[in-house]
């Protein structure tokens, strides 16, 4: 089989890895990296060294685009820079994978969305999190009807001060560039949720505050190695400590000023740090979600109640005390009729990112002949579902109001679907 020639856009970690070394490891039968693209030239060929390629570096997509000709690009930029990378990848007749968020802001979904249909090329977008093996198992029995018609949710994401505070250090810390976590980080949470559903967000409500970083923060420094309070802050980051940031990062950072170890306690971190909002979907299934920043715990806690019973799972990912490497999900039937009243479902955790949902996602985008049975391939109108909450979760935690999604992109919303309905 022809191998996909592609181009890695963006070399910061997930690039680097997951679309990298990673994906050369695993997948090099179906797939050649021609190219790298990164403004910063150091930082590209530190990159290039860790992925152990030879591809050539461009510090600009149109001059590789040019010369180099590749089927496929990956882009891994932030993610207000995503819809001019794609489109112009679209328009020189060449697929794309994005990683998650697909982009920021309305105009920007539309101008993706309007290339995908002009050019008629696939934008695939990495939301590895449906391949999780404990997401497809709780897929499956949704769609099973054991519990019925779905009816409401319960959705509640942790982060501990490890992950949750690197997204204070660096360029997610502002709304221009990420949109927010609700953009960020929750498009992942909101996506499973138009998943799991099989429905669309339909009007959102939220509240959301900066209550542990940024200018809440008792201190501050130009960044963790220059500053003064490393004897007593609790988010102090030695760079120096982790050999791969250091070397991917620190010296490359005397060409753009992009210090990895930025201060958690910026006072112009203009995004929040606790978050919770309810949803109504299409289907009429109401839903109750949350996103902490600065807990002692990773993880998140997921039920579906229904007119028949639950599916329930508290997911551990980091915690200060001992658990088996396995989900259970507890699926408890209203009316049993012969059946167990409890159901404990185990899944094993699986080697690979994201218990090995990265790999499941790769094999589903790169190996021929793969079947789809569960939908987890998401293109642009689910990138665009998930994104379209996350604004509308940031709008209305800043203006007290519900925000209707018929509002912000009524081409999109307004569909078809049945009982779309505004709220007030």
């Amino acid at each position: 089989m022809e191998k996909r020639r592609f181009a890695l856009i963006g070399t910061g970690n997930r690039g680097t890895t997951m679309w990298g070394k990673d994906l050369l490891a695993g997948w090099r039968e179906h797939v050649d990296l021609v190219a790298i693209v990164e403004k910063n030239s150091l930082r590209g060929e530190r990159a290039r060294t860790i992925i152990g390629s030879n591809a050539p570096i461009y510090e600009d997509i149109d001059a590789m685009l040019a010369e180099v000709k590749p089927d496929l690009v990956i882009v891994c930029t932030p993610d207000h820079t995503h819809d001019a990378i794609v489109v112009r990848a679209l328009e020189a007749g060449i697929d794309v994978i994005t990683e998650k968020p697909m982009t920021t802001a309305v105009d920007k979904i539309r101008r993706i969305i309007d290339a995908e249909k002009r050019t008629g090329r696939r934008v695939d977008v990495s939301f590895n999190y449906r391949y999780a093996p404990t997401a497809a198992k709780i897929k499956e029995l949704l769609n099973s009807g054991e519990i019925g018609r779905v009816t409401s949710a319960d959705f509640h994401w942790y982060l501990n001060t490890k992950h949750g505070a690197d997204y204070f250090r660096r360029w997610h810390a502002y709304t221009e560039n990420s949109g927010s976590l609700f953009v960020h980080k929750a498009t992942h949470h909101f996506d499973l949720l138009n998943w799991y559903l099989d429905s669309d967000p339909e009007a959102v409500t939220s509240f959301a505050d900066l209550q542990n970083y940024g200018r809440k923060g008792p201190f501050r420094g130009p960044r963790c190695k220059l500053c003064p309070h490393t004897g007593e802050c609790d988010y102090y980051l030695d760079l120096e400590a982790d050999p791969f940031l250091d070397t991917l990062y620190e010296e490359p950072s005397k060409i753009d000023g992009y210090f990895r170890d930025g201060c958690v306690f910026r006072e112009d971190i203009d995004i929040p740090d606790t978050m919770v909002v309810s949803i109504r979907y299409r289907n009429n299934v109401h839903v109750s979600y949350s996103l902490n920043t600065f807990q002692p715990i990773e993880g998140h806690h997921l039920a579906f109640n229904g007119t028949k019973g639950r599916i329930e799972i508290r997911q551990h990912e980091a915690q200060p005390w001992e658990v088996k490497k396995e989900d259970e999900i507890l699926l408890i039937r209203n009316f049993p009729n012969g059946k167990e009243a409890l159901e404990r479902i185990v899944v094993p955790h699986f080697s690979g990112g994201h218990y090995g949902g990265d790999d499941r996602m790769r094999n589903m985008i790169f190996k021929p002949d793969m079947q789809d049975k569960l939908h987890q391939r998401a293109g642009t109108r689910a990138g665009a579902m998930s994104v379209l909450c996350g604004i509308a979760a940031l709008q209305s935690s800043r203006t007290g109001k519900v925000v209707n999604l018929a509002d912000l992109m009524p081409e999109l919303t307004n569909d078809g679907s049945p009982n779309s309905r505004r709220v007030e």
